[in-house]
C-alpha cells in the first residue's frame, strides 16, 4: 500500500472513532503483599492492571502533599529525575484510568505536576490533569482572535489541539491547532495532503495558542502553517519550532517577539521534533520519507539529514545530547542514532504501527505506544532490549513520561488515558 493510501486510511480510521465511547473499565484490586509479589514476578508481557502496592501509595502521597495540584511548581522540569533506583530498572503498573469528555492525541508532561490532554476537533478542548490524575481544568479552545490583535476573524473562533510543549520553566505550554474554525477561515485540513492541494482545497494557516499554566487561560496566538503538529522549545527558551504537515515546512518562531523568523522547507509530512539540550541543533522526522532533517539553530537553515528508516514519526534525545531514537511508525521499529556519527547503530521492532515516544529523563528508558497492537512498549536505552510490552485500550497514539514521580501517561484515541507507575 502506498504512504498516501496508508494516511488515507488512517485518517479515516480517526474519524470513525469519533463518536466511540469506552464504557467501563474492569479494575482488578490485589493487596499490597500480592501487589509486591507480582511486580516482582511478572513476565515481560503484562496485561494492565490497577494496583493498591507501592505505586497506588505514592499517589495518594502525592494527593496528600499537594504536589501536582492545581497550579505548576517553580522547580525547573530539566533537572527532575524521580527518586528511586534508575528507571530502567523500574517496572510499570496501571494506577488510574481517566475518561470523560476527552478524545485524547497527545498528552504532555510539565514535570512540575500538570499534565495535559490535547482532544483535536472531537472535543475542541485541552484538559489539564494533576500529576495525581485529578481534572484540573478543561479550558475550551474558543478564542476571540480580535483580542490577540488578529483581524479579518469576527466573531469566536475554535482550535483544534493536537500537541503540545512547555517553556522550560513550564511556566507556559504552547499547544498547536490542526485547523481553525470560524469566520475568515479555510476547510478543516486533512492529512493526507500536499501545499498545492491544501491551497486549491482553500485551506488556511493555522495558529499556535500559548497558555498560562498559572491562569491555564490562552493568552497568545502565533500563526504558522497548514496543519501544524508536532512542536518544541528549545532548551534555552528562544525558540519555538513546529513542523506544518500539509505546508511540508518548519516554522521557528522568536518566543520573545511572538513572531515567525524562519519557514523552512522539510519535505512531505514533517512530524516529530527533537533539539539537542546546548539548544544549537534540532532534528525534525520526515514521515514521508526516510530521514531525519538537521537545522542549525544559530543560522536557522538546514545543515544536512540523517537516513533512519521509513515513515519515521517521533524523535527523542537522550540528556546528554548523544543519541536520538526515533520511531518508525510503517515497520513499528525504534531506532537508535549515534549523533557522534549520525548513523543508525541499533533497532528493534516494538509493535504494529508504533507512533509516539518518551524518554524518562534519567535517559535509561523508552517508552512508545504501538498504535495498532494496542500496546505501550518499555525498551532499555542503552541497547534497547524490551523490558515491558504492557496492554493498553484500542489505539494509544500519544504518551509522556511525568517526572515529578515517574508515571507514565499514555493518550488512547477511542476515550481513555492511562497511568502507569514506573517504580
Amino acid at each position: 500500500m502506498s504512504r498516501a493510501r496508508h494516511l488515507a486510511r488512517d485518517s479515516a480510521r480517526r474519524r470513525r472513532t469519533r463518536h466511540r465511547r469506552v464504557r467501563s473499565v474492569v479494575v482488578l484490586v490485589v493487596v499490597a503483599g500480592v501487589a509486591a509479589f507480582a511486580w516482582t514476578m511478572s513476565s515481560t508481557t503484562a496485561s494492565p492492571k490497577a494496583s493498591r502496592g507501592p505505586a497506588a501509595q505514592s499517589r495518594r502521597a502525592l494527593k496528600r502533599s499537594g504536589v501536582g495540584g492545581s497550579s505548576a511548581t517553580t522547580v525547573s522540569p530539566t533537572r527532575r529525575v524521580p527518586p528511586g533506583p534508575p528507571s530502567d530498572q523500574r517496572r510499570m503498573t496501571l494506577v488510574d484510568t481517566i475518561g470523560g469528555e476527552i478524545s485524547p492525541k497527545s498528552v504532555d508532561a510539565s514535570d512540575t505536576g500538570l499534565v495535559f490532554a490535547q482532544n483535536m476537533m472531537y472535543r475542541h478542548t485541552m484538559t489539564v490533569y494533576s500529576s495525581a490524575g485529578n481534572l484540573v481544568k478543561t479550558i475550551p479552545d474558543t478564542v476571540d482572535m480580535s483580542q490577540f490583535g488578529v483581524s479579518g476573524h469576527p466573531g469566536l473562533t475554535h482550535g483544534a489541539p493536537v500537541e503540545a510543549a512547555f517553556t522550560p520553566d513550564a511556566r507556559n505550554v504552547y499547544v498547536s491547532n490542526y485547523s481553525m474554525y470560524g469566520a475568515g477561515f479555510g476547510p478543516e485540513g486533512s492529512d493526507t495532503c500536499t501545499p498545492a492541494s491544501a491551497e486549491a482545497a482553500g485551506d488556511t494557516d493555522s495558529y499556535v495558542y500559548r497558555v498560562d499554566t498559572a491562569n491555564l487561560v490562552v493568552d497568545q496566538v502565533i500563526k504558522v502553517g497548514l496543519v501544524p503538529k508536532f512542536l518544541a522549545i528549545s532548551p534555552d527558551d528562544r525558540y519555538l519550532l513546529v513542523a506544518n504537515w500539509c505546508s511540508y515546512d518548519l516554522s521557528i518562531v522568536d518566543i520573545a517577539t511572538a513572531k515567525e523568523v524562519a519557514r523552512l522547507p522539510m519535505g512531505a509530512y514533517p512530524r516529530g521534533i527533537a533539539i539537542s539540550p546546548d539548544s544549537s541543533t534540532a532534528y525534525v522526522a520526515i514521515m514521508g520519507g526516510d530521514e531525519v532533517v538537521k537545522v542549525n539553530l544559530a543560522t536557522l537553515t538546514k545543515v544536512g539529514d540523517i537516513t533512519v528508516g521509513s515513515n519515521p514519526r517521533h524523535v527523542v534525545i537522550d540528556p546528554t545530547g548523544r543519541y536520538l531514537y526515533v520511531s518508525l511508525n510503517s515497520p513499528g521499529d525504534v531506532v537508535k542514532v549515534d549523533l557522534a556519527t549520525d548513523s543508525v547503530v541499533g533497532s528493534v521492532h516494538t509493535g504494529e504501527e508504533c507512533r509516539s515516544l518518551a524518554i524518562s529523563t534519567d535517559g535509561r528508558s523508552l517508552y512508545v505506544v504501538n498504535y495498532q497492537s494496542n500496546t505501550v512498549t518499555k525498551l532499555r536505552s542503552s541497547d534497547l532490549a524490551v523490558l515491558q510490552t504492557v496492554s493498553t485500550g484500542v489505539h494509544p497514539i500519544g504518551i509522556t513520561y511525568d517526572a515529578t514521580i515517574g508515571d507514565v501517561w499514555v493518550a488512547v484515541y477511542t476515550g481513555q488515558i492511562l497511568v502507569f507507575a514506573d517504580r
